[in-house]
């Protein structure tokens, strides 16, 4: 291994904690009316927000100064334990059912969701195989299956929960890896019309995501129901105009748009920043996505660099979807915002992920 640099990508540093710290300001105020009416207390989500952000940043620190190939070594244990996870949340009585979807373990209000470890444990786990196989991956016998064949049981254990959305994630992550690796694009076109075969029988196979496809298509043919979601987003984004209302003058936060908190926090943002606001987090966010290409195009080795191509696909994925279904342009999915939205797996996750991408930077040639 090259000489560890003294520092690692500060730029990409300072630019998660700029995210951060706007997603701390912004839970607060899209969660601070429903807090104070479920909770009574304005800063509920907010605490908890921090906390996680706390332990997360933490993590992050302490994983920059672990070399990145621990997670070569490890990556075997790791995937196995997260696959035993996604088994036990599966288990009635064990796994806690939330939104319709049984995807998270714990007692009380502490909660870890077990597909969220998963995607980083897959990245791992792939970056480690295609740096050992990258010859063979224009096989699509030899290189091709196999490297997808654990990504589909880990989906199709993700989609029992069922939890479309983070295996959706997962799967492009996975997909846009194997491709940097070399894959033809030929074999990716006969897995495209397969995928999307399997994707329309998941559809047709539970009516709530037809009703999401129809409310993306026409929202006011299901105003109250389907399409409830995305038309009070649509509200919010629409009178934020380029200014914005004032930071905590939104009013589609007032129990208008479902707990804004999450996943439609953009939404909130818009409203209140306005179109400034929203194309800073945006900018930001295209900070994140050249400093973590700038890393893997420069890591000593090809397991850093399949493993930063991961990382950086992962969140630009998630912020793809997540904006694409809060300005009316993707079907609705739960998909967090990296960084902005409240959650404490998938927020202290995101932290550790950046962690490893910031090690990485440390050997960049």
């Amino acid at each position: 291994m090259p000489k560890t640099r003294t520092a690692p990508d500060y730029v990409l540093m300072f630019t998660t904690l700029v995210l951060l710290v706007i997603g701390l300001i912004m839970v607060y105020s899209a969660s601070a009316a429903w807090a104070s009416y479920r909770f009574d207390d304005s800063f509920f989500f907010a605490k908890r927000q921090l906390f996680f952000a706390s332990v997360g940043v933490l993590a992050m620190l302490f994983v920059i100064r672990v070399d990145y190939w621990t997670w070569r070594t490890w990556s075997k244990v790791i995937i196995i334990v997260c696959f035993i996870l996604l088994v036990i949340v599966l288990i009635p009585g064990v796994g806690l059912v939330r939104g319709g979807a049984r995807s998270w373990l714990g007692i009380g209000a502490f909660s870890i969701q077990p597909s969220e470890f998963m995607k980083m444990a897959m990245i791992a786990f792939l970056a480690k195989y295609l740096s050992e196989n990258q010859k063979k991956i224009v096989s699509f016998k030899h290189g091709l299956m196999p490297s997808l064949s654990l990504v589909m049981v880990a989906f199709g254990m993700i989609m029992l929960q069922p939890d479309l959305g983070t295996g959706a994630v997962m799967v492009g992550t996975c997909v846009i890896m194997i491709f940097v690796a070399g894959a033809r694009l030929s074999h990716f076109a006969w897995l495209g019309v397969a995928g999307l075969v399997g994707f329309v029988a998941l559809i047709a196979s539970a009516p709530y995501r037809i009703k999401r496809i129809t409310s993306f298509l026409d929202p006011w043919s299901d105003p109250l129901g389907s399409g409830f979601q995305i038309i009070q987003s649509l509200y919010a984004i629409g009178p934020g105009g380029l200014m914005g209302m004032g930071l905590g003058e939104s009013r589609q936060k007032y129990f208008y748009l479902p707990e804004p908190q999450t996943d439609f926090i953009f939404a909130i943002l818009s409203e209140e920043l306005g179109f400034i606001g929203g194309f800073i987090v945006l900018f930001l966010f295209g900070i994140l996505l050249w400093r973590g290409i700038r890393i893997a195009l420069g890591a000593p080795d090809l397991f850093g660099s399949f493993l930063a191509v991961g990382i950086i696909s992962m969140v630009a994925i998630q912020v793809m979807i997540n904006v694409g279904v809060v300005t009316g342009l993707m079907p609705v999915t739960g998909i967090t915002l990296p960084l902005l939205s409240y959650g404490g797996s998938s927020l202290t996750l995101m932290l550790v992920s950046i962690g490893v991408l910031l090690n990485i930077s440390r050997y960049v040639k």
